[in-house]
């Protein structure tokens, strides 16, 4: 019989495949050179042997390291900030529902290690999982190839030099897409509440609704316009958005 590698071991019916690693190890930006400790920081304390086999004290690590990364940089990028001003753009980068909207642009999901309870209650799109493993994969970076690799991470993926100091998307409806998202709801949609005015110079008012929260009401001269800043307002009633207009906005 011919000698030659082994086939690729195949998942067991029923199961699905684990995700490549690598793949993910891409969407992060950095290459462990110790893999495990990739693995360590997407177990969670439901799947791990014992505590210290979750991600829970890699979590502890990572929090510490991307306060730090995240004050560094907006140090650097505010010479003329305050230390009050500072300290409210650090909050606003490096909240859960920061940490869980960057989990979710990685694609965490599929690659976290879950107990079944876990899996069957949803964890994967848990948002309080989800920040906790994003967390534990900036402090499995930082042990791996020390603050430097972590900044870089942290820069690329939390844009700590913004001066916006929030978590801004591309725009208000696609930020709070992302943030019901990594809270684990649907998304939102879009009613067109009134519509006034002659047809030449109409004037929507649209709901931005998302479940269990009273809905935000926009007004603008289209229903893009008007969308855009229901999801605007609600974004800053919820505390995730400052209060102050969007470039260009009408």
């Amino acid at each position: 019989m011919a000698t030659g590698a082994a086939p690729p071991a195949r998942a067991r019916k029923g199961t699905r495949p684990r995700p490549d690693l690598a793949v993910l190890e891409e969407q992060v930006g950095h290459r462990f050179r110790d893999r495990s400790l990739l693995i360590r920081a997407l177990t969670h304390v439901s799947a791990a042997s014992g505590s210290g086999g979750s991600y829970q004290r890699l979590e502890f690590l990572g929090d510490r390291v991307l306060g730090l990364a995240v004050a560094d940089g907006l140090f650097a990028a505010l010479p003329d900030a305050d230390e009050g001003d500072l300290s409210r753009r650090l909050s606003g980068l490096v909240r859960r529902e920061s940490c869980a909207a960057v989990a979710t642009a990685w694609n965490v999901g599929p690659h976290l290690k879950l107990g079944l309870g876990e899996v069957h209650g949803g964890g994967r799109r848990n948002a309080a999982i989800l920040a906790d493993a994003c967390e534990a994969i900036l402090g499995a970076v930082f042990l791996d190839a020390g603050y430097d690799a972590a900044k870089a991470v942290i820069d690329r993926a939390f844009a700590a030099g913004e001066e916006t100091g929030g978590t801004r998307s591309r725009d208000p409806k696609s930020a709070l897409q992302e943030w019901a998202q990594a809270r684990g709801l649907a998304p939102p949609t879009y009613v067109v509440a009134e519509r006034s005015g002659p047809d030449h110079a109409p004037r929507f008012y649209i709901e931005a609704r998302l479940a269990g929260l009273a809905p935000g009401l926009g007004v603008g001269g289209s229903k893009r316009l008007a969308e855009q800043e229901a999801a605007r307002l609600l974004l800053v009633r919820e505390g995730v958005w400052e209060n102050e207009p969007e470039a260009g906005q009408d």
